[in-house]
């Protein structure tokens, strides 16, 4: 079936779009239980700071709201609020699905786990509380980033790309940073609030970091998305 309309391609293209969505985001769910440290460290005032601890979640959480940036700008905010709750039903699915195979023994012979499922339940045992925190921090921050990205929007029109992007996603990543740290493990006692203080803001500014330095992949995403549905570029 060949591509002719503009509607028909604007269809295939959110249906591309949300698939990216979903995946970066159910990823980043089930790999931001592993910490990681950031060797770098400096002198501040006479005190050695770093290195830093943070989540290998950063990594695709960027990513997630930049998708949620490009479907915002050609879809709404509608749109995307509706794939948010439709992405954290489907996290929540797939966090089921998990604890459903850690509660059935591997009693194959040819297992690396036949002896004890410790390994494997280590690493995807997430507590109950910190899926709870992902699910909570995910919908919060998607339901800002749209609302502010959309606001800066009806201020700016179509100019300043760049702001209504970075700028949305400046605050919704720290609501997000946040909320999965303190509900995740500051609420169940598993993490004090000195370590909390520590990686929040390193994961925070991890993200925001990966973020900026993907701002020429936004114009990047637009100019495509725009040739890809064949429309006028000189809003770019």
């Amino acid at each position: 079936m060949s591509i002719t309309t503009t509607s028909t391609r604007r269809e295939w293209l959110f249906v591309f779009l949300a698939g990216f969505f979903i995946t970066n985001a159910v990823t980043a769910e089930l790999i931001s239980n592993k910490l990681i440290d950031i060797p770098l460290s400096f002198n501040l005032f006479g005190s050695e700071v770093g290195p830093f601890v943070t989540i290998i979640g950063v990594l695709p959480w960027p990513v997630v709201f930049l998708v949620t940036d490009v479907i915002n700008e050609f879809y709404g905010k509608t749109a995307i609020r509706r794939l948010s709750w439709i992405t954290a039903v489907l996290i929540a699915y797939c966090f089921i699905m998990v604890i459903i195979s850690m509660s059935i023994p591997a009693n194959t012979s040819i297992s690396p786990f036949t002896a004890n499922d410790a390994e494997y339940n280590k690493v995807f045992g997430q507590s109950r509380w910190v899926i709870v925190g992902s699910i909570t921090a995910f919908l919060v921050s998607q339901i800002l980033d749209a609302t502010l990205f959309s606001w800066i929007k009806s201020k700016t029109g179509n100019r300043m790309i760049w702001l209504r992007s970075t700028g949305s996603t400046v605050i919704s990543q720290l609501v997000d940073s946040y909320i999965v740290l303190y509900v995740g493990f500051i609420l169940p006692g598993t993490l004090s609030m000195n370590a909390f203080w520590e990686i929040a803001p390193t994961n925070y500014f991890l993200k925001l970091i990966i973020a900026i330095l993907l701002t020429p992949v936004i114009y990047l995403g637009h100019w495509l998305v725009r040739k890809y549905l064949r429309e006028d570029h000189q809003n770019l």
